[in-house]
């Protein structure tokens, strides 16, 4: 019979990076839709890494940062009581990393892409720059809000190389749907593992489906 806690848990970790990469991803994404300075092609490169880097490097140097035996792991475990291996919370914080550019990038495009004359008119009418970013500019990019918040999602929910680098494979704790699925392929129980792809699959496709029909202006008529 199949288990369904890392079904679960990839849903609870997707949910929890997602709302985290919401928070995060506002200020830098607008920091980058109006910053001209030198350092930007910096900034975006490492952002955008995990786009091309393979994700059992980037799993391997926040293992080795994050490790006990290391001078950073060793801090974070004596002075905030944070032991991010093979835990829950070390699992949120590297799919943080690694699914930052899905939720920075159509931010960052929705805001550039707005006319400059929104802002001034704002400013003219004594709003703060954080007003004018939360009750003028995020509302007029709805689309590129929602579709970041979608293929963050979507993206945790389909990791693997970082989780099992950073969590390992712990029951209850770390153990992930993809990992599951890597394990049932192990034992040769192809039917469970067919169960875990079917069920993410599923999910996947409907969040893609939902973000195209966002992004085609069919969602409002397909739910008519």
């Amino acid at each position: 019979m199949i288990d369904w806690a890392p079904i679960i848990l990839t849903l609870k970790l997707a949910f929890v990076t997602t709302l985290i990469l919401v928070v995060v991803s506002i200020p830098i994404a607008n920091w980058l839709s109006q910053t001209r300075t030198r350092v930007k092609p910096i900034v975006e490169a490492f952002i955008s890494m995990p786009l091309v880097l393979p994700p059992t490097v980037l799993g391997f140097y926040l293992l080795i940062a994050f490790s006990p035996n290391n001078a950073f792991g060793t801090w974070l475990d004596e002075w905030l009581g944070l032991r991010l291996i093979f835990s829950f919370e070390g699992l949120v914080l590297a799919s943080v990393i690694y699914s930052l550019p899905f939720m920075v990038h159509p931010i960052q495009s929705g805001l550039s892409g707005l006319p400059d004359s929104l802002k001034e008119a704002s400013y003219i009418l004594g709003k703060s720059k954080l007003q004018t970013l939360t009750h003028v500019l995020l509302p007029n990019i709805k689309k590129p809000l929602l579709t970041g918040v979608i293929l963050s999602f979507a993206h945790t929910m389909g990791e693997f190389g970082v989780v099992l680098m950073i969590g390992g494979n712990i029951p209850g704790q770390t153990k992930v749907a993809s990992i599951a699925i890597y394990d049932e392929v192990e034992s040769l129980n192809y039917s469970n593992a067919n169960t875990y792809s079917l069920v993410l699959l599923a999910i996947t496709f409907t969040i893609l489906l939902i973000v195209y029909s966002i992004n085609s202006g069919h969602f409002k008529r397909f739910w008519r």
